[in-house]
């Protein structure tokens, strides 16, 4: 069973100030005509010490962006550039949100509280800045879904519909509004060492590894590792290993991201910024969530080569601090640890005790055998199979033969008619719910149902490395 998050009191630390005159762009909030609670998450303001506020107070901190005590006095729109589907872009950073405060969670943790759909800023080029409400849905479902499978996800901690008619070109126009406030261990990306690098910014850079370190710890490289005592070295193994494990989680999750590109890529690991993502109906490596990837570079399984390219961009930035040997020796750790994370994540998943790594490798590659020739989607395969039962005879048997189950194996969430699942056709029931009724009921209940898969499931097994 997965416990709530600890809860905190209210802790403000707003470091970011000390970088953030070269990092950032202090930027002013769009003001909007109504200000209506849609959706807040109590389970993770309990965590960082927010859910005393009534729904007025909430609504001015996260829609009229009133700083929060002891916090930035104003919000910081950052700067960095990236690879947008392998093509480099200097002319990006936020470019329709901003960092608005910096907390401490109860583990003491430090946190960002981001916006997405907060107004423009200098760098949403002829972009409005604003956010339609059907993509704050989509991001609630994706990071609640996420957060349950055990993907290290930002949360999605507010959505306030405000008012506004919206055009967009990829959905019925005009479409509503919304602000989302999201909470996240950092939103320092692979694009802001890039930026760093294009601009040879030498000493800016060597503060932002320092800053990362401190913010985000991570464990030593391995002791035969190169230049291992040097911080750039050591930001780059601990990058690495926490996004090759990314890779695997969002492969156990059946999950494609969509927009893989370098400025979506958090140094800290974690997986943020959902726009066009879907869960794969099927084990279809060529599997594509948005509409304009054409050539199917972010394909469902292709995230882990996307992911290990976005690295070696890193450590392309990182050259300006250390040799390329030791950058090298950390990107090729990558393969290594994603499929030690995929066979630690695909057997938790399953509920079924791990017999080493040959025989883990073996038990997915039978997993997905068993899923094309059944055409089965990943979220039905873990639920109908889970701790090794109902599996016909076959390849899929012999590689559960003597696996003990593991985990809760009686908890209601594994005896109920269906599979816990968010696909594609499920979400736009939900959207058209609120859509045409303004009816919200459907969308609370998915949510409850997410949240009791997670607590099924319990705690995703901790990164190994080393």
């Amino acid at each position: 069973m997965r416990p709530e998050p600890q809860a905190s009191a209210y802790r403000p630390d707003p470091q970011i100030e000390a970088i953030a005159d070269w990092l950032a762009d202090p930027v002013g909030p769009a003001r909007f005509p109504q200000h209506v609670l849609r959706f807040r998450n109590d389970r993770w303001a309990r965590a960082v010490g927010l859910d005393h506020l009534d729904d007025p107070h909430w609504c001015e901190h996260f829609a009229g962006f009133a700083p929060l005590e002891g916090n930035l006095p104003q919000p910081l729109a950052l700067r960095y550039h990236g690879h947008q589907f392998r093509a480099y872009n200097p002319d990006i950073g936020d470019g329709r949100g901003f960092l608005f405060a910096q907390l401490r969670d109860g583990a003491d943790r430090l946190l960002d509280l981001g916006t997405k759909g907060s107004g423009q800023t200098p760098y949403s080029r002829n972009g409005d800045g604003r956010l339609t409400l059907k993509g704050a849905v989509r991001e609630i479902l994706a990071t609640e879904m996420l957060e349950a499978l055990g993907v290290d996800t930002s949360k999605t901690f507010s959505v306030i519909e405000t008012g506004e008619e919206l055009w967009r070109g990829d959905e019925p126009s005009p479409t509503r509004s919304a602000v989302l406030v999201r909470l996240s261990h950092g939103h320092i990306r692979i694009g802001s060492f890039q930026r760093l690098m294009a601009l040879q910014e030498r000493d800016h850079m060597a503060t932002l590894v320092d800053y990362c370190l401190a913010t985000y710890p991570g464990g030593a490289p391995p002791e035969d590792a190169p230049a291992r005592d040097e911080p750039a070295v050591i930001l780059m193994h601990q990058v690495v290993e926490r996004l090759a494990d990314l890779a695997a989680s969002y492969m156990v999750a059946g999950f494609v991201h969509g927009v893989l590109n370098t400025d979506n890529m958090n140094i800290s690991g974690e997986s943020f910024d959902y726009g066009p993502w879907r869960w794969a109906p099927a084990w279809d490596p060529a599997f594509t969530a948005a509409y304009f990837d054409h050539s199917g570079l972010y394909a469902f399984g292709r995230q882990p080569e996307a992911i290990h390219w976005n690295c070696a961009q890193l450590a392309i930035s990182l050259r300006l601090l250390a040799d390329s040997e030791p950058l090298i020796a950390a990107l090729d750790r990558f393969g290594d640890l994603y499929s030690r994370a995929m066979t630690r994540r695909f057997t938790w998943r399953l509920g079924v005790a791990s017999l080493g790594q040959e025989a883990d490798t073996a038990l997915i590659s039978a997993s997905e055998r068993f899923m094309r020739e059944a055409s089965l989607a990943p979220e039905t395969f873990f639920f109908r199979h889970r701790g090794g039962r109902a599996v016909p005879d076959g390849e899929l048997a012999e590689a559960l033969r003597e696996r003990e189950p593991m985990g809760d194996q009686n908890d209601p969430v594994w005896n109920e008619m269906a599979a816990p699942g968010i696909l594609i056709d499920e979400v736009e029931r939900l959207w058209t719910a609120i859509d045409r009724n303004d009816d919200w009921a459907p969308l609370a209940l998915k949510v409850e149902d997410i949240r009791r898969l997670g607590a099924a499931l319990g705690y995703a097994p901790t990164r190994m490395v080393n």
